[in-house]
C-alpha cells in the first residue's frame, strides 16, 4: 500500500497549523517572534501603576477611597532603594487625573546613613486639593519636603489609614506587596516630569 499521498496531506495540515498559532507564541529569535510588537514603555509603566494600585487597595482598607477623592495621584510602582552607608533609589511612574494617565514621572533621592542592601517599595502621591495638583503639574522638577509638605499617611493597626493624618493638601503612601510600610520617609525626593 502506497502511504505517500496521506503523508503528503498530513505535512500540509502541519504546516497549516503552525501558520495559524496565535500570536506571541512564536519561538524567539525566529523573524515571526521579532514581528511581534512590544508594549511601549508608557504602556508598560500604566499597567504597573494599576497593578500596584489594587496593591495598595488590598493592602489598606479605605486607601481606594482616598485615592478617588484626590484630584490627581503620582503612582511610582517600584522604586528601588539600594546602598551601603550611602543610598540611593529610583523609579518610574505616572500622575493619573480621574483615572486617567495625564504624565509620566521619574523618582530619584539620596540619602547618607545606615542603609543596607536592596529594597524595592511602592509609592503613592495623593494631590488632594486643585491648588496642589496645579502646582506639582507646573513645576520643572519637584522635591518633596522642599516644594511642599508631604504627609505620611500613618496605618493603623487593623491596616486602616489613621483618619487623623488623612486632611493634608498632599499625602503620600508607601508599600510593597506585603503591605504598608511605616518607617518610610518621601523627604528629598526629587520628582521630574518624563516621556517615555
Amino acid at each position: 500500500m502506497n502511504n505517500a499521498p496521506l503523508a503528503v496531506v498530513l505535512l500540509a495540515s502541519i504546516g497549516l497549523l503552525g501558520a495559524c498559532a496565535p500570536a506571541g507564541t512564536e519561538r524567539p529569535g525566529t523573524a515571526a517572534a521579532e514581528a511581534v510588537p512590544k508594549p511601549s514603555e508608557a504602556a508598560t509603566i500604566d499597567a504597573a501603576v494599576e497593578a500596584s494600585l489594587l496593591d495598595l487597595y488590598r493592602a489598606a482598607p479605605g486607601s481606594q477611597a482616598l485615592v478617588e477623592k484626590a484630584k490627581g495621584v503620582l503612582v511610582f510602582p517600584s522604586i528601588t532603594k539600594a546602598g551601603f552607608v550611602a543610598g540611593a533609589e529610583y523609579g518610574k511612574g505616572a500622575l493619573q487625573v480621574g483615572g486617567q494617565t495625564v504624565g509620566y514621572y521619574s523618582l530619584t533621592a539620596g540619602s547618607i546613613g545606615f542603609t543596607a542592601g536592596v529594597q524595592e517599595t511602592a509609592q503613592a502621591i495623593l494631590f488632594n486639593t486643585q491648588e496642589s495638583l496645579d502646582a506639582f503639574r507646573a513645576s520643572n522638577g519637584w522635591t518633596a519636603g522642599v516644594d511642599t509638605s508631604v504627609a505620611l499617611l500613618k496605618i493603623g493597626g487593623s491596616g486602616t489609614i489613621d483618619s487623623r493624618t488623612a486632611n493634608s493638601p498632599v499625602q503620600a503612601i508607601i508599600y510593597n506587596t506585603s503591605g504598608l510600610m511605616a518607617d518610610a520617609s518621601v523627604q528629598g525626593q526629587k520628582i521630574t516630569k518624563i516621556t517615555p
